[in-house]
């Protein structure tokens, strides 16, 4: 227990210390709002005992007026409250989700591909969500609620010693269950917001293959898989809804048995002349400001039963460490990058290699061709440079630098990559382009364009720049989807171009089309072009043969294509592309 009260209060220092102030002002409101809701009852005390003695009316008159005034200023208080209480939460919660996106973005590929975007959304938003009460409110409405607890007891005390202890005792009696019953539910509810997860990276997935279900017949199966989903969310939503009735009727019950002994302890010290019919009021009506800090215990004591199994969630995301450690302190330099694979080893498993023992040097501004079958160890050997994965054994080296004493960002920014399934967003032109950077000019994207052989269709956009693209580039041709990715590497001045298999899609004529974005794309730079076709090939200036992760054949492309005996060769006689599929 002391072990979660620390992480919470860990948890709480971390995102409202900024908002220390506004925290302070809210804590004040509380205590203050607790003081005015203790100072009511005196008043009507004093108010009856003062009618019952026939005291001056203008003293009635006058306390009538107090009690009305200082009833609105505690519901000013209770609006001033709530919208602060909404700030703070809002804010906190805000700046958890940037730090579990930028956790998230941190991470290595495998962490990714474990986890589906719906999961990940749901995490990031949907448990955030839930805490929004547990920054804004929950605690600090813990504690005020303990004060006044604890202030209305001693009123107890004050009236009466017997009084006092009754209250005391019970008082104890029903934290004590609430708290038992509290802990019960936090399964529950942890269990339920994973199956909410479960439930929207079904969903994600699902919808991203919309087209390929249909084809193939399959919405009936999937739609089996969505009620099954539903249904198991329903059950555990039962169970943790359920946990929470209980909670909520045992709180009830305990209502009713305070008010009861507030009601016998009153007849007794009366029956013993002890009391007044005033002051009988006051500890009715204290018992019943009793009933409200139990209440709002109880309530946040559930609050606290979901707020744990999210606070659980959250810390379990941000306790996954990156397997990638950005420590690299380096820089590389402007122009050709010189790449160089030392003896490199990789697997996604360690039972298993994809990369076995493969030395390489690319001279800078080489361009070299990468052919194999598929599953030969291609792709990842372009993950591996732009150190998306780090490699088990050996080393990848860029201009004579090991690619890990490089500092991340930099790495990334000096390679760039084009694959096959081109990413596009639903924003302008200009944000798609320059991925949100509004350091880059707009004359320096129309420049880029031009060059990329873009300026006619750009001349055609009805907005220019801030023409808006649809989801996934809606309305562009595969082309020009390709030019486009071709146009951010051209703005990123990389030098390292890899393109993987970035033609496969594209038709013979579309292809020809963007050749001359190629060359201009290479113009001084090194490029690794990872390919099925011979066409994509025939530039480079080496060849480089993967079968099954290792080097099967290697050299000058001219000198392998004129060789009868070489593999290349080889598949220059019998068609790339028949072979290599």
């Amino acid at each position: 227990m002391q072990f979660t009260i620390k992480r919470y209060l860990a948890l709480l220092a971390t995102y409202l210390e900024p908002q220390k102030y506004k925290v302070v002002w809210l804590t004040l409101l509380l205590l203050i709002g607790i003081g005015l809701q203790l100072l009511n009852p005196f008043l009507l005390k004093y108010f009856i005992d003062t009618a019952i003695a026939q005291g001056p009316s203008l003293l009635l008159i006058g306390v009538g007026v107090l009690f009305i005034l200082v009833a609105l200023t505690n519901q000013g208080i209770a609006v001033l409250t709530a919208y602060l209480s909404g700030f703070v939460a809002w804010t906190a919660t805000n700046q958890l989700r940037t730090d579990l996106v930028t956790h998230c973005l941190a991470l290595d590929l495998s962490f990714h591909k474990a986890r589906t975007v719906g999961e990940l959304i749901e995490r990031i938003d949907g448990d955030v969500d839930a805490l929004s009460n547990f920054f804004s409110q929950l605690v600090i409405s813990l504690f005020t609620n303990s004060l006044l607890l604890l202030g209305i007891l001693i009123v107890f005390f004050v009236l009466d010693w017997r009084a006092g202890l009754v209250m005391s005792l019970f008082s104890i009696f029903a934290v004590t269950v609430l708290f038992y019953m509290r802990r019960r539910g936090i399964p529950y509810w942890k269990e339920q917001r994973q199956a909410s997860a479960d439930f929207f990276g079904f969903l994600s997935e699902r919808l991203v293959g919309t087209v390929d279900l249909r084809a193939n017949g399959a919405t009936y199966y999937i739609m089996r898989r969505f009620y099954l989903l539903l249904q198991r969310i329903f059950l555990i939503n039962r169970k943790a809804t359920i946990s929470s009735i209980y909670m909520g009727d045992i709180g009830l019950f305990l209502f009713v048995c305070g008010n009861m002994l507030a009601i016998c302890t009153g007849a007794y010290l009366w029956s013993l002349h002890i009391v007044t019919v005033g002051t009988i009021y006051l500890m009715f009506a204290i018992t019943d400001k009793l009933a409200q800090p139990l209440r709002q215990i109880q309530m946040q004591l559930q609050d606290l039963q979901q707020a744990e199994a999210c606070v659980q969630r959250v810390e379990e995301l941000l306790q996954i460490k990156p397997a990638l450690l950005d420590t690299g302190t380096s820089i590389l330099a402007s122009g050709a990058l010189e790449i160089m694979f030392d003896n490199v080893s990789f697997g996604y498993t360690l039972e298993h290699k994809v990369i076995k023992e493969l030395s390489l040097h690319i001279e800078p501004g080489h361009v070299l061709g990468l052919l194999g079958r598929t599953g030969s160890g291609k792709t990842t050997l372009s993950r591996l440079l732009f150190r998306l994965y780090d490699v088990q054994e050996g080393c990848i080296l860029l201009n004579g630098t090991p690619n890990q004493q490089i500092r991340l960002s930099d790495l990334r920014r000096r390679i760039g990559l084009v694959t096959q399934d081109i990413q596009l967003f639903h924003a302008s032109v200009r944000d798609n382009l320059t991925f949100f950077n509004p350091a880059i000019s707009d004359s320096q994207i129309i420049a880029a364009l031009t060059e990329i052989g873009l300026a006619t269709w750009y001349q055609s956009l009805p907005q220019g720049l801030n023409t808006e693209l649809g989801p996934d580039g809606a309305g562009l041709s595969a082309g020009e989807s390709q030019l486009l990715a071709f146009t951010r590497i051209f703005l990123d001045d990389p030098g390292l171009v890899i393109l993987d298999e970035a033609s496969s899609r594209l038709d013979p004529a579309t292809e020809r089309l963007i050749e001359k974005a190629i060359d201009t794309l290479f113009a001084g730079r090194t490029a690794i072009v990872i390919a099925h076709r011979l066409s994509t090939v025939r530039r480079a200036d080496e060849i480089l043969l993967l079968e099954d992760g290792q080097l099967a054949e290697y050299g000058k492309r001219a000198e392998l294509a004129h060789d009868p005996t070489s593999r290349f060769a080889e598949l220059l006689r019998t068609g790339l592309e028949e072979v290599l599929a």
